[in-house]
Order: C-alpha cells, then structure tokens, then sequence
C-alpha cells in the first residue's frame, strides 16, 4: 500500500493518476511508424518479457519501470514503443512494426515523451532553446537503465550531462573565482531550466537579478541610494560561470569602475588606484557599499 501510495504522490506530480490510462493513443503512431496502421494494443507486458529480457530487467529499476509494474493500466512498454499485435504477428520481421527509440527523429522521440511530460518544469519545453535546435529527450535522459538517481540523467551529476555541449562554461568553472559546481554545492539546473523558461537563458526565475537574489537575499535591497548597474543587471559586474577576478568580477576592481566612472576631479584614472589595487581593494576601499546603502549619509555608498 505504502508503495502504490508513493507512486500515487509520482503521478500526481505529473498531473496524473493511477486510474488514468496516460494516453499511448495520444501519439499519431501511424505519422511516425506507417506500418501499424490498423494495429491494436495488446496491454501484456509479458509479451515483451518473452524477447527482451535483457531490457526490461534493469528497466524494472528505473522510475517508469516501477510505475509499469505495479499499475499496467497506467504505463507499460506500448505507451512509448506504440500498438504492438502487428509486431507480435511477425515478431522477426526487419524493422520490426514499433517505433524504435533508437532510430526515431528528435521530435518523434519527444512526441512519445510529451504524452506525461508537458507541465512542471516542462511546460516551456516547445519553442525552447534546447527544442529549437534539435535535442531530444534522450539526448540527457536514459530510459532503459538506472544511471542516475535523479531524473533519469545519462550522468549521475546534472553538471555533466550540460558540459557535454556547453564546454565554455566548462572551463569557466575552473577559474580562479567560481561558484561552487565543482564542489557539489550546487550545479547548472540550480539556475537554468534546461526544458526551458520564459526568462533569458532558460533561468528558472523570472529574470538574472531574481536568480541571484534566491542565494544573495542580501543584495536585493531596497536601500535608500541605489547603485543603477547593480539594479539592472548583476551581470554588469559579475560573471557567475566564472572568473580570474575576484567575486567573479568581468574586470579588475578599478577597472571595472572605471568603465562608467570617467569624471575628473577624483582619484579614479586606473594609474592612480593600481596600488591600491594591490594592497587592498581600490575603488571599495572607500566605495564599500556598492550594492547600495541604506546610510542616510550613504550617497557615495561610503557608509
């Protein structure tokens, strides 16, 4: 009982139930496979059990294997492979009469995934990024076996299966100031939502600054004498794949206050703060306040 009320809380979450059949015949099987025009479903996982043990055994591990044994009704071997009594009439024949997840485009292979997956972290899945050029489901995601304890990942580190492609980011992460993904701390989809989002850049909160704000709280303000860059964009300042900088800084200190603070009459040509630079912290050795102060003398962000 304890079980099937856990798998109960699994398919809730995807905004399903254990009465309700997940809908196999929402796929236009005969678009993508011709050839089982006219099939009909079996709903006997033994069938297959018969042929491809070597499969199902350790299929049995995963997520969807737990949920196809205990409820039939609910998930089983046709909801991805498709209406399977034209295969078991000639179960030899070559290619066989199913879809096959190994030969299949992208979008019939994420048709086939789209049958349960469409809400949650999904939704924005269509038009994505990740969608747009031609990545599949499988691509980050193994059905068959366990590899992973989360999400059914092809690594068991989410980090992995994103570096695969986006080696740059990569090798930021071994700069001299990074966050800590190489640590474990935290990884790519603590920020990004590789399925998609309606902010830039797949971040999971609305915008960069929100993001920053779920761990940085204390950067958000609101103070008395704002700091504009710094209420725009974190990323003016900041790079957060990292950074030979300091705190992930896009330029040295000085430097990087210089871009915008070209005025006269101060102390702030690059060649006057190098020392400084070196012995402590240039421009924020006076400027402590940079992400703003709350001071009611704090104008300078002095104070």
């Amino acid at each position: 009982m304890r079980k099937m009320a856990l798998t109960g809380l699994f398919l809730t979450a995807l905004g399903l139930s254990l009465s309700q059949d997940i809908g196999a015949a929402d796929v236009k099987w005969t678009l993508i496979v011709p050839e089982l025009g006219g099939a009909t479903y079996v709903k006997d996982r033994t069938k297959c059990l018969e042929c491809h043990e070597e499969y199902m055994i350790p299929f049995d591990n995963t997520v969807h294997g737990r949920i196809s044994k205990q409820n039939r009704e609910a998930l089983d071997c046709e909801n991805c492979h498709g209406p399977m009594s034209k295969h078991l009439e000639a179960p030899n024949k070559r290619p066989a009469i199913l879809l096959s997840l190994k030969t299949a485009s992208a979008g019939d292979k994420n048709k086939v995934c789209e049958q349960c997956h469409e809400g949650g972290m999904h939704l924005w899945w269509r038009g994505s990024m990740h969608q747009r050029t031609g990545l599949s489901c499988m691509d980050c995601h193994y059905l068959l076996e366990r590899k992973s304890d989360r999400a059914l990942l092809i690594y068991e580190n989410p980090t992995d299966v994103c570096t695969r492609c986006h080696m740059d980011r990569k090798a930021q992460m071994y700069k001299y100031s990074h966050m800590p993904v190489r640590e474990g701390k935290m990884n790519c989809i603590s920020c990004h939502n590789p399925h998609g989002s309606g902010a830039p850049n797949m971040l999971k909160a609305g915008g960069v600054n929100d993001t920053c704000y779920g761990c940085h709280a204390e950067k958000r303000g609101p103070f008395i004498w704002e700091h504009a860059p710094v209420r725009e964009n974190c990323t003016n300042c900041h790079d957060p794949h990292g950074s030979n900088n300091p705190k992930m800084l896009t330029a040295k200190g000085p430097f990087l206050c210089t871009n915008c603070h070209q005025y006269g009459g101060h102390v702030n040509v690059p060649r006057y703060n190098r020392a400084s630079a070196l012995i402590g912290q240039g421009c924020v050795n006076c400027h402590s306040r940079i992400h703003g102060s709350n001071h009611p003398s704090g104008a300078k962000l002095t104070r």
